[in-house]
């Protein structure tokens, strides 16, 4: 999963940015409106997360401007301002939820996995089995034949993304996109040397080899 996330409060910033890539998730950062309008129109994402009080560009105007673009990815809207009249606004002019400062990041990181799930127009389930190989996205585990495997947090988010496009075959590019940042070097060989971590772990202990490699096309799970 990959997040904007649109702040120019650096502490914040840090914060935020630390626990969701520690959740899985890959995430970009605009410092003020006009980048975050630039990014959330040129790149693919599953969520953003707004600051209202924004140089260039404010927040609402931002997401104003996005959904005059036809651009509907789900908003959660970040703010100091904590009147009834405030949220109300913020959800008139686009935004999908409001959270005010200061929060806690299980909040906010809560309401992101449920804004997400609902984005999606299904319930979206909260863990996936193939075969003898199941995650759980809630707590985090992954279990294959009864056997507990232990994952570093991009690990996690690689094997998310191939068991939730189970079947079909996701490219290097694709995978760049959701489980890393957008300012990610193509060049290196990372998502090679991380998907080989992944198949020790998954695949190594069991004679059924799960993690397929499609020679110049990409990776499958199945």
């Amino acid at each position: 999963m990959r997040i904007l996330f649109v702040d120019d409060d650096q502490k914040v910033v840090s914060f935020v940015s630390k626990g969701l890539k520690e959740a899985g998730f890959a995430v970009d950062h605009a410092p003020d409106g006009e980048e975050g309008f630039y990014l959330a129109t040129t790149e693919d994402y599953d969520a953003l997360i707004i600051d209202i009080m924004l140089p260039k560009l404010d927040g609402l105007t931002l997401i104003e401007n996005l959904r005059g673009q036809n651009i509907d990815t789900p908003v959660i809207i970040l703010s100091a301002k904590h009147t009834v009249d405030d949220r109300i606004m913020g959800l008139h002019k686009g935004g999908d939820d409001y959270l005010t400062k200061p929060f806690a990041f299980s909040e906010l990181l809560a309401r992101l996995q449920s804004l997400i799930r609902r984005s999606s127009g299904i319930a979206e389930p909260t863990s996936i089995i193939i075969g003898d190989l199941s995650i759980d996205f809630l707590t985090r585990e992954v279990i294959r034949a009864g056997k507990t495997i232990i994952l570093q947090p991009r690990e996690f988010a690689l094997l998310e993304y191939l068991m939730r496009n189970a079947g079909s075959i996701v490219s290097k590019t694709m995978i760049m996109e959701h489980v890393w940042d957008y300012d990610f070097d193509p060049r290196a060989n990372v998502v090679e040397a991380r998907m080989s971590k992944l198949r020790n772990k998954i695949d190594g202990p069991f004679e059924k080899k799960m993690i397929q490699t499609i020679h110049g096309v990409g990776y499958i799970i199945k």
